[in-house]
């Protein structure tokens, strides 16, 4: 394929054009996708909208509130799974849930030849740097933020980190947090000689967390399968083959939420996982026990979410799905999502411990592969019934229920 130049500057038909030439695709499908010109301005090379399905978590129930929550997901079984975990809390239990919201910010310096000393200074500087940051976002100050604090890290030899802990307050925080950084870089590079290497926010916000504690009479989920659930919580302290998969169905339910209210996944996987592993062991981010008669669970997850700022504003989704939540600000939406990983994983555990985790798939599976394989949505119930029967499902079986019951 010949290099290309300058697609950024082509127009939509150019672009096109160039596409329809070097895929083989034709040019009158590429010409049949949509096109927004709002959302053409978010992302570079804007092509069309890829949709994702939502559904809907209702039932849920965290620090006495009730909530209906947006979930977008392409994977079967999570939304399903979510509402399952929320309404036995809902009915057998309670959910509480704590967050903090400070981000963090670091300057990371090279070259010191006498850390101890750049290290005290820095620290009896907390202060003026501090003001430093604030001066270069003053607005953040007025509603209430604002840096807070330094912490600072020896890095490998000659090295060292410049933590600044910020409150932003409802919004992401990306750019306040940055302009911060490079500001304060910029006063340590004048004023203490120093090489500043970059000057960034980190995803990992360990002070932006949330915890997550549910708990749920045993007995109605039966006692031995509350042991059974305690003993796989168990497993994913010790084993990180196992923590993954535990993780990863944690952050079903967690991702489906933060897509939908507009704010960054990728953020929240990242910090969720080097969270997980900060005692350097990988581990799974809950915890079951056994308390009495009643199940315990515990989650803590880092949670840098917001409500106002970056695409949120810009996403009229996002805006209905946030006023659908009926929340707040962004340390109730954290605690929303914290609650969503806690039930989620409930239900996974319950079903894998018991039935196993396939069982529940079967009927999502069976209608997905109807569906690719053209049935009628009409009769997509009924052909699920007749295609669960048989001892194989694959395209091939599907088209036979299919054929059986429209005759194609």
């Amino acid at each position: 394929m010949k290099m290309i130049n300058g697609y950024h500057r082509l127009n939509r038909m150019q672009q096109l054009e160039i596409l329809s030439q070097t895929t083989g695709i034709d040019g009158k499908s590429l010409a049949n996708l949509s096109f927004d010109q709002v959302r053409s301005q978010i992302i570079e090379n804007y092509l069309t909208d890829y949709i994702l399905p939502e559904g809907i978590l209702v039932n849920l129930r965290v620090n006495k509130k009730d909530y209906v929550v947006p979930m977008v997901t392409e994977e079967p079984s999570v939304v399903a799974a979510a509402n399952n975990g929320a309404k036995l809390f809902h009915t057998f239990g309670e959910i509480t849930a704590h967050a903090e919201r400070l981000k963090m910010g670091q300057v990371l310096i090279s070259g010191v030849s006498q850390k101890k000393d750049l290290i005290e200074n820095l620290r009896a500087f907390e202060n003026e740097l501090l003001a430093v940051a604030n001066q270069a976002y003053p607005s953040i100050v007025k509603r209430g933020g604002g840096a807070q604090k330094i912490r600072v890290r020896q890095l490998g030899v000659d090295s060292l980190s410049l933590d600044v802990y910020v409150d932003t307050k409802d919004a992401m925080g990306a750019n306040i947090v940055n302009t911060m950084m490079e500001a304060i870089a910029a006063t340590l590079e004048v004023k203490f000689k120093v090489t500043t290497e970059m000057a960034i926010l980190s995803n990992f916000t360990d002070r932006a967390t949330v915890k997550v504690t549910g708990i749920i009479d045993a007995n109605a989920i039966e006692h031995s399968v509350a042991e059974k659930i305690v003993k796989a919580s168990e497993f994913a302290q010790v084993d990180p083959y196992r923590a993954t998969t535990h993780n990863k169905g944690i952050m079903n339910g967690v991702d489906a939420v933060v897509m939908a209210t507009g704010n960054d996944w990728r953020a929240i996987q990242s910090g969720a996982h080097a969270f997980a592993a900060r005692d350097g062991q990988y581990k799974g981010l809950s915890t079951w026990h056994l308390d009495g008669s009643k199940l315990v669970g515990t989650l803590e997850i880092p949670m840098a979410v917001a409500t106002v700022g970056g695409s949120i504003k810009i996403n009229p989704m996002a805006q209905l799905n946030l006023e659908l939540l009926g929340i707040s600000d962004s340390r109730e939406l954290a605690e929303v999502i914290g609650s969503v990983g806690l039930v989620q994983n409930l239900a996974a555990l319950k079903a894998l411990v018991t039935d196993g985790i396939q069982k529940g798939h079967m009927q999502m599976q069976a209608r997905s592969l109807l569906l690719s394989n053209g049935i009628h949505p009409k009769n997509i119930e009924r052909g699920v019934r007749a295609l669960l029967k048989y001892d194989r499902m694959n395209a091939e079986s599907a088209m036979q229920v299919i054929k059986e019951i429209e005759g194609k």
